[in-house]
């Protein structure tokens, strides 16, 4: 074989000529995607997870300018340090998000960009939000499958050549009509009736295949509706949840696109990421699964519009269901996250009215500093 193709060949294995991964300080030319700076100091890969005592993990967040990704960026990089959460996403970010830590651009449909990230950069753990939600994947399902299954295929097939620690979220869309829907366990039958719930499905088994086949170190949460006040709404059955916010502040009527008493089980922001990091960083001798439930609350829209309305007095509600009316009745209404809280010790801090009231202060505030009101909602499933 050629030297060059050896090296190409060694480029697309992650590995120099003698089998030992390399960075862009290593053997071969530097990765030419997604970065072009140099890494003053790299060294070759000989390091895999760390404590957060000790030195910080290279934390690698695909889809980071979603509903969870600069949340998420923010908190790690306050325990580990801006230059080791490198964020990535498909399109272009803005100066607040691109003077904030390391950004670059990253196709999850790209393996050799990914790679070439990993590489470049040390990764040791990679969180994977890249994903389109419930209500657009009904509308695109070619685009979902892509996006959310080959997309994933390539995160696992990436971890696993390059050791390194995934989290995958998940979410209550992984459950159908046939799951109990009252107190929804961990284990249970789960067959979803979207292309979202499916790919979630095959993401969480494809992880725990990889985990007990080749030793990958996959966690996953399965979470639920995921409120907040930081970013744009982006098409989720959930998502009426923050939207109700928006409309009070703003003294327009809000119309609810689900029925009065459809029950879903909801969580706050802060409550959301903490959970994140401490799946992230658990022992692996308490994880007695890969997959856990977490969950807050469980809500109604009559519900939250009656503690909106202790705010707001005047508030006018309307119903009008649309098609995620049967999305939501496909859903469970109660998660059992007793797993999660025995194994590992999760914990909430925050219920509806608590959530309520810290909704509203931030809303306010970003309002009086000329912040467009409209920056608030959720994960939305």
């Amino acid at each position: 074989m050629r030297a060059n193709s050896l090296r190409q060949l060694c480029n697309w294995l992650g590995r120099s000529s003698n089998g030992v991964p390399f960075t862009a300080a290593g053997e071969f030319q530097q990765p030419l995607c997604a970065l072009r700076a140099s890494l003053p100091g790299a060294t070759i890969i000989n390091r895999r997870h760390y404590h957060p005592n000790g030195d910080p993990p290279r934390i690698l967040i695909t889809g980071s300018l979603g509903q969870l990704g600069t949340g998420l960026a923010a908190l790690l990089r306050k325990k580990y340090g801006d230059e080791s959460v490198i964020m990535s996403d498909i399109v272009k970010p803005t100066k607040e998000i691109w003077q904030s830590g390391p950004y670059v651009f990253a196709d999850i449909l790209d393996f050799k960009c990914l790679q070439d990230i990993v590489v470049t950069y040390r990764i040791d753990w990679l969180v994977h939000f890249s994903a389109l939600l419930s209500a657009i994947g009904e509308q695109n399902v070619p685009l979902a499958i892509r996006v959310n299954i080959e997309g994933m295929h390539n995160i696992m097939e990436l971890s696993k050549q390059y050791g390194l620690r995934v989290f995958v979220p998940s979410t209550i869309g992984a459950f159908g009509p046939d799951s109990p829907r009252d107190i929804t366990p961990n284990v249970c039958i789960q067959r979803p009736r979207t292309i979202y719930g499916v790919s979630k499905v095959h993401a969480e088994l494809l992880g725990e295949y990889y985990h007990y086949k080749f030793g990958l170190d996959f966690r996953c949460l399965r979470f639920p509706g995921v409120i907040s006040s930081d970013t744009q709404p982006g098409g989720g059955t959930t998502d009426y949840a923050v939207q109700i916010f928006h409309n009070a502040i703003a003294g327009e009527e809000f119309e609810c696109y689900l029925k009065p008493n459809t029950r879903l089980p909801m969580m706050y922001i802060d409550d959301c990421l903490r959970a994140l990091w401490e799946m992230l960083i658990a022992p692996t001798e308490k994880l007695k699964r890969r997959t856990y439930n977490v969950t807050a609350m469980s809500f109604t829209p009559a519900e939250v519009v009656a503690e909106v309305q202790k705010h707001f007095p005047n508030l006018k509600v309307s119903y009008r269901p649309d098609d995620r009316q049967q999305i939501a009745d496909s859903w469970p209404q109660v998660l059992d996250d007793s797993e999660a809280r025995n194994d590992w010790g999760w914990r909430h801090n925050h219920d509806l009215a608590n959530m309520c009231d810290i909704m509203f202060a931030r809303l306010r505030a970003a309002h009086a500093n000329g912040v467009p009101v409209d920056a608030a909602v959720s994960m939305g499933q």
